[in-house]
């Protein structure tokens, strides 16, 4: 781990890079089905729901499981995942682009997911972004996003399937507290995995995945 504190880096563009540059063998060892948790989500939905995707990769699984019965949007920095969510997904809109720079009407979508994505963010965008997904929702809608256990500043990483990759995350408190000042109410918050099949060998990691709904005034 590398502190990534170099005013004069681009780290979003590091992302972007790194992404395009492992696409392939990142796919090839993400799980097919998607994580259990997932299921709370589609339960709620009525068939045909609005679903935003955001830090999509390849659509798979994610992607693909909701466009079974949702109408699914997603948005990646990295063309060579978006080009694989294309083909992966081809009943999905998918977009090419940072999710900070990203246009969508308020009160606009059922459900907003966001697995492994949010802390290839600055954190000091973090909020930021939760504020726009909660424009975006419609009142009640769902947000379904994986984020971190601790409080980590910017690091740097050299060995992400043979590329650099950057990481910047608060802790679960910490995204909890935010959510709820933004107008979520928490349903759930669990534990997943790393989201690879058996084929990745890598210790196994934890990720807290916070379940919330947009308060209905």
């Amino acid at each position: 781990m590398k502190p990534a504190d170099d005013p004069s880096k681009d780290y979003k563009a590091l992302v972007e890079r790194g992404y395009d540059s492992c696409a392939a063998a990142y796919d090839e060892v993400r799980r097919e089905e998607t994580e259990q948790a997932l299921t709370a989500l589609i339960d709620r939905l009525g068939v045909g729901a609005v679903v935003l995707d955001v830090g999509c990769g390849g659509g798979v699984p994610v992607a693909r499981t909701l466009a079974q019965r949702f109408a699914v949007t997603g948005v990646d920095i990295s063309g060579k995942m978006i080009s694989r969510a294309r083909a992966n997904v081809p009943s999905g809109t998918f977009i090419h682009g940072d999710i900070m720079s990203a246009d969508f009407p308020a009160s606009h979508f059922d459900a907003v997911v966001a697995f492994y994505s949010v802390f290839h963010l600055p954190r000091e965008e973090h909020e930021e972004l939760f504020t726009r997904i909660f424009q975006w929702l419609k009142p009640g809608g769902y947000l379904l996003a994986t984020v971190a256990m601790a409080n980590e500043p910017a690091y740097t990483e050299n060995d992400f399937f043979g590329t650099t990759m950057y990481w910047s995350n608060y802790s679960v408190e910490e995204y909890e507290e935010i959510l709820n000042s933004l107008g979520f109410d928490i349903l759930e918050a669990i534990a997943i995995g790393h989201g690879y099949d058996e084929s990745h060998e890598t210790p196994e990691e934890h990720h807290p995945l916070i379940f919330a709904q947009k308060r209905v005034e």
